[in-house]
């Protein structure tokens, strides 16, 4: 929702409900409401309590929120009252994916129902006002907000443990606004080199055009990156698990070198997912997603979502991000660093970037894409398991001249694999055939289980030749530099039965 108010209030109570969507009025420790806007009073359900040590938390809508900035380790929590005050329990990720941000409302629906609307009824002039001023939350225009793409933005921020969410048409629309948000024309990014294909080619031909460079290291660690930071640098960039090289990043390491220089760290965790890893816990300030891939699941729908984990302390660097700390005249002098503390970050991505470039996510995707997160988990431990039996089929098999999987002890990612990802291997296998790229070809074309598209993360099983599909505007030392051999087949393994997998790709080695 686009929920965003501000209130001039004491520090013993202030509380804001930005990033926590649906809020309907505000109120402190003592059940009171502490903020106005006008005549009307602040959104509801939003309280400020203390946990079990004393460290101030947010309830919203039955769930206990802790987080703000300093604090890469926030967490969604239920809140329940016992006769000596709040108590806290954890609710773990599957029930966030299944519950999180929707109770119901009048009609006490268990879905969560579309909202196929173009825009929303006012109550009056003033109600309008206060709205477009962002001094009120409310839905108003469906291309900025919309209540089913709102229930979607929660989960996501939730799981991710961040503090609000933009969910937008594609990933690549994810890609777009999350790096537009903090670079203008003279600035530049940092990003690790082993990137999905689009956001490659989006880096290296088409910000520079805008006036934005892209500094790509010349590998993924730390100190890399940290040698083409410099005053002009808005952002460090990369894949957690990078698409389709299965590097893995060391996020801690990046982190500190990217705040040691004043500069936001931006993950895509499209590859690992939440239920792996999350990105914000690691010391990463933003994270996007391309929901078409292991959120979707089904190979139905585009979306993407920007995942502002809160942490970055866009003030303290006031000259090298004037977009988040000077009057905004679109919204009559807002301050996003001042007036929306918890949530900069998303609050800008919002009202800028997709208010004015309109990438929306369709309220029916939006849906589409809440079932498939409901499942991911389920998803995700088929896919694991069929995954690592695949890649040891593979390495067994003499017909394959290599194999990459992260589960393997001989991968040269596989400490930072276990250290990041708890033992959960992404689904991703990578291989060349022992004829070299000749062979590889073959196999791609003679797969009839396996469907060759460019997607990954679907619940059937796909293909894809890298090389001359996804990242085919690469010359050979880019393709190097990214992780790809002309030679490269990657998998992407889906739910059907291990044995059919196993048997498809037999036949199309033998071609």
């Amino acid at each position: 929702m686009f929920n965003y108010p501000r209130f001039v209030l004491r520090k013993t109570d202030f509380a804001y409900s930005q990033g926590l969507c649906g809020a309907r009025q505000l109120h402190g420790l003592s059940n009171r409401p502490v903020g106005q806007v006008g005549a009307r009073p602040a959104p509801v359900g939003l309280a400020l309590i203390h946990d079990v040590d004393r460290r101030p938390v947010l309830v919203f809508a039955g769930f206990l929120y802790e987080g703000g900035r300093g604090r890469s380790d926030a967490i969604v929590r239920s809140a329940t009252r016992s006769p000596r005050g709040p108590t806290v329990k954890r609710v773990r990720d599957e029930t966030i994916a299944l519950h999180s941000g929707y109770e119901g409302g009048p009609t006490r629906a268990v879905a969560v129902p579309i909202y196929q609307t173009v825009a929303h009824d006012f109550e009056n002039a003033a109600h309008a006002g206060a709205v477009f001023d962002l001094e009120q939350p409310g839905f108003h225009y469906n291309r900025v907000n919309n209540p089913t793409v709102d229930v979607l933005e929660q989960r996501m921020a939730k799981l991710e443990r961040g503090t609000a969410a933009v969910a937008v048409s594609s990933g690549a629309a994810a890609v777009r606004y999350c790096t537009r948000n903090v670079t203008e024309m003279g600035s530049n990014i940092v990003s690790a080199p082993q990137l999905y294909g689009a956001t490659y080619t989006y880096f290296a031909q088409v910000l520079p055009n805008e006036g934005v460079e892209v500094r790509f290291a010349a590998d993924d660690r730390a100190e890399s990156i940290a040698q083409l930071i410099d005053h002009n640098t808005k952002a460090v960039f990369c894949e957690s698990i990078g698409n389709p090289a299965c590097n893995v990043v060391d996020i801690e390491a990046v982190a500190e070198v990217a705040h040691g220089l004043g500069v936001p760290l931006i993950v895509d965790n499209t590859v690992a997912t939440p239920f792996s890893l999350k990105p914000v816990a690691h010391g990463a300030d933003v994270v996007i997603h391309s929901l078409t891939k292991f959120v979707g699941g089904h190979g139905t729908t585009l979306g993407g979502v920007v995942i502002d984990g809160g942490t970055f302390p866009w003030a303290s660097h006031a000259e090298r991000f004037p977009m988040f700390n000077r009057p905004e005249p679109a919204f009559h002098g807002v301050v996003y660093a001042r007036d929306f503390p918890i949530s900069p970050y998303a609050v800008r991505c919002r009202t800028v970037g997709l208010r004015n470039e309109g990438a929306a996510l369709a309220p029916f995707n939006a849906f589409l894409l809440l079932q498939g997160l409901e499942t991911l988990s389920v998803r995700l431990e088929r896919h694991w398991q069929n995954a690592r039996l695949v890649a040891e089929y593979l390495a067994r098999d003499r017909r394959v001249g290599w194999v990459r999987y992260l589960g393997f002890a001989d991968h040269p990612y596989h400490e930072l694999a276990k250290r990041y990802l708890g033992g959960n291997y992404p689904s991703i296998v990578t291989f060349g055939a022992a004829g070299g790229y000749d062979a590889s070809i073959r196999f791609f074309d003679n797969v009839k289980l396996f469907k060759r598209l460019v997607n990954m993360g679907d619940a059937k099983s796909l293909v894809a030749h890298p090389a001359s599909t996804t990242h085919r505007q690469l010359d050979g030392p880019a393709l190097a530099r990214v992780g790809i051999s002309p030679d490269m087949i990657r998998l992407s393994i889906g739910l059907e039965h291990i044995d059919d997998i196993i048997d498809d790709i037999d036949q199309a080695l033998d071609a």
